[in-house]
């Protein structure tokens, strides 16, 4: 039901993201590690169709190749139907139709974009009004980058990236995509951050496992200066991500050579986000690493979060 009116389907679209500044702390009771990180949503979206149904199920279409993903109550989609039928009492299903257009396992939190979308589709779909706040709480007990993925623009995450704080961003930031070959456990990524840290455990002092974001990105955002941002761009996680798919370093190496500002890995990659300095320059790099075999695509950012979208 959407304003007032039964509907035979709602059409959400959520953004994919990426981390432009990211600290990781030390290991919390949950298990999750402790995190300082400025997100920014990008123009790459996931659209997720909502049917009535019996029960839950879910299909995928769109540009990306999805055949290793799930289609059962693993995926974080399902997930997200069954807790928001749980937490209002809703007996029926859905049926999810999904378009995917952000890289799987790329750092990018597509899955949690399809999770973010999908609580705000059967929301509407059936009736449920939860509400905002009721809607960010059950994303963070979907995982740590669903939060965002409802709110988008541009914010501050802490704790494990789901305690969220808008941030002021002006003007619009150009970005080159690089979609290496192969996909990158987050759990992965993270664990051999812990085994380097284990083995260079002397060398680190314990301000750095107590992260918080550098004042540089926030002064970067808020003049929506491109060349400052990127001075400032850090991701704790992209040794890590290096170290286990090496080809990542050659891909920053020709980024940079071929006119970015800065090569950035996002999140647990091993998508790079390439920083331009504008369209034309975004687009001439696109054109350089497509000429290298690198799969690569245009965003800008930021944009909106998860909303309900017309036909």
């Amino acid at each position: 039901m959407v304003d007032g009116w039964d509907v035979d389907s709602v059409h959400v679209r959520a953004p994919g993201k990426i981390n432009v500044f990211m600290r990781v702390g030390a290991v919390m009771e949950d298990g999750y590690h402790d995190v300082a990180t400025a997100y920014q949503a990008l123009s790459l979206y996931e659209d997720v169709r909502a049917f009535p149904a019996d029960e839950f199920s879910l299909t995928f279409g769109g540009s990306i190749d999805t055949s290793n993903l799930p289609l059962d109550d693993a995926n974080l989609a399902i997930k997200a139907a069954r807790l928001l039928a749980k937490r209002t009492g809703y007996t029926g299903g859905v049926r999810l139709e999904i378009d995917k257009h952000v890289p799987v396992a790329g750092g990018m939190g597509g899955g949690s974009a399809d999770a973010a979308a999908t609580l705000v589709a059967c929301d509407a779909l059936w009736g449920t009004d939860v509400g905002r706040e009721e809607l960010l709480a059950l994303a963070a007990r979907l995982g740590a980058d669903v939060p965002f993925a409802l709110v988008g623009g541009t914010a501050i995450g802490t704790g494990r990236g789901d305690r969220l704080s808008p941030a002021l961003a002006t003007g619009q930031f150009h970005w080159v995509l690089a979609l290496p070959e192969g996909e990158l456990s987050t759990p992965d990524v993270y664990s051999e951050l812990d085994r380097h840290r284990e083995r260079h455990a002397r060398d680190i002092a314990p301000a750095q496992l107590t992260p918080t974001v550098d004042s540089a990105v926030l002064q970067a955002l808020r003049a929506g200066d491109a060349a400052m941002l990127a001075e400032a761009l850090t991701n704790d996680l992209q040794a890590p991500a290096i170290h286990l798919v090496p080809e990542i370093a050659d891909v920053i190496e020709l980024g940079e050579m071929n006119g970015a500002l800065a090569g950035i890995v996002s999140g647990s990659g091993p998508t790079v986000a390439f920083l331009t300095s504008d369209l034309d320059s975004a687009l001439d790099l696109q054109i350089a690493l497509s000429a290298s075999r690198v799969r690569a695509v245009r965003a800008t950012g930021p944009v909106h979060g998860a909303r309900i979208v017309g036909d």
